[in-house]
């Protein structure tokens, strides 16, 4: 509790020429993350999801720390505006079907040789052929795996429905498929095991629930490691010049880079820390971002409201999808209100001790979701903002 109440004193100095609302990034946290998930990686290239972070001065910094390599983006004109703009090694997560920015990839050699493109289908192949148009350049492409864990006999699932592609021999095949194709080159296997990198394992005061959610991660991590190193092996027989095998997630980096065929992580929400990302028993991050609301009404004891704040997750629909007032500790929400879209009550004894104009600081949910809400990141050191950077949004770019 004395550190947050430190930590509410200095936000509030350093932004008190700040109306809120507003978003921070403290660097010391930024930075401290970063370094964990480094060590985590255990020496293995840290890749940052950008959807995770959207805003290319946090992109650069990220990236000039020791232990980080490339940038995993989640739309293809996302990845071109990266790659335009000086980051030579994008990975697109996502399959696209976005016809104009394929054509410009096809036609540039700078943005060919610094975006590698996702596919699970060659339907892909045949999008990305038809819309090529005069562009000849030539198309690397990376496989997507499906990382889910299938139980009794396929019956049960457990893990994100991504790719369709979930045995050796259906990666391989598709391998063969752009090797015969003119015009691609397949360059990396990719595989995210969401179950296992962005779901928590130490969820308080749900002790059955993360023992169950241990098991499970333990038998995925297992059954993945497995088959991942059989699929790599496959593939490296169709395409022995692949460049990368790509994994993992902030949830998982140490326990995916230990597997001997995973060649570099990715990582992104870690940065920030988000709320969502508190329950995990293999590491504690420090939260980086976050947003100010102001108090704007005093509607009776034990009760504040501020302005807006109802900025949900994507995601399942639930509590752990909304902000969490985190500054001053002891706010909640009104459970017959939430947090709403123009205005936001929150109840707590603190409340009687707040006034007109002082700051509530929120966590998101999510990492970069938060800065689809806001123009501009406010960069705290210390007790000061040291400078204050376009988000995304704020160079006039959303992208989804």
């Amino acid at each position: 509790m004395a550190a947050r109440t430190a930590d509410r004193a200095r936000l509030n100095r350093a932004t008190a020429h700040l109306d809120a609302p507003f978003a921070v990034v403290d660097l010391d946290a930024f930075d401290a993350n970063a370094r964990d998930l480094a060590r985590r990686a255990g020496g293995k290239p840290v890749r940052i999801a950008s959807k995770s972070v959207r805003c290319r001065a946090l992109l650069e910094r990220a990236l000039a720390q020791p232990g980080f390599a490339g940038i995993m983006s989640f739309t293809l004109a996302e990845s071109l505006w990266l790659a335009r703009a000086g980051f030579d090694d994008v990975l697109l997560a996502y399959p696209s079907a976005d016809r104009a920015a394929f054509a410009e990839l096809a036609g540039d050699a700078k943005l060919a040789r610094a975006v590698t493109a996702m596919v699970d289908d060659v339907e892909q192949l045949d999008l990305i052929d038809a819309a090529r148009g005069e562009g000849r350049e030539e198309i690397r492409v990376c496989l997507e795996l499906d990382t889910s864990l299938r139980l009794l006999g396929g019956r049960v699932r457990i893990g994100a429905r991504r790719s369709p592609l979930h045995e050796p021999v259906q990666l391989a095949d598709l391998a063969r498929s752009v090797a015969r194709r003119p015009g691609f080159r397949l360059v990396g296997i990719m595989a995210y095991e969401g179950h296992v990198a962005g779901v928590g394992d130490d969820v308080a005061g749900q002790p059955v629930k993360s023992g169950a959610v241990r098991r499970m991660q333990a038998a995925a991590r297992k059954e993945l490691a497995a088959r991942r190193a059989e699929v790599v092996r496959a593939v490296r027989a169709v395409a022995p010049d692949l460049e990368f095998v790509n994994g993992g997630g902030t949830g998982s980096v140490q326990h995916t880079a230990a597997e001997d065929a995973v060649t570099e992580v990715a990582a992104g929400s870690g940065l920030y820390l988000p709320r969502l990302f508190d329950n995990y028993r293999s590491f504690t991050g420090r939260p980086a971002a976050l947003f100010a609301q102001p108090v704007v009404r005093r509607p009776g004891p034990g009760v504040v409201t501020v302005l807006g704040g109802g900025y949900p997750a994507s995601g399942v629909a639930g509590q752990d999808r909304s902000p969490v007032p985190y500054l001053p500790e002891g706010l909640r929400y009104d459970p017959q209100e939430g947090a709403g879209e123009v205005q936001t009550p929150l109840l707590g004894a603190v409340a009687d001790d707040l006034r007109i104009g002082d700051k509530v600081w929120f966590r998101h949910a999510k990492a970069g979701e938060m800065c689809e809400r806001f123009d501009e990141l406010h960069l705290v050191e210390g007790d000061r903002v040291t400078a204050a950077v376009p988000t995304y949004r704020g160079e006039g770019r959303t992208f989804l």
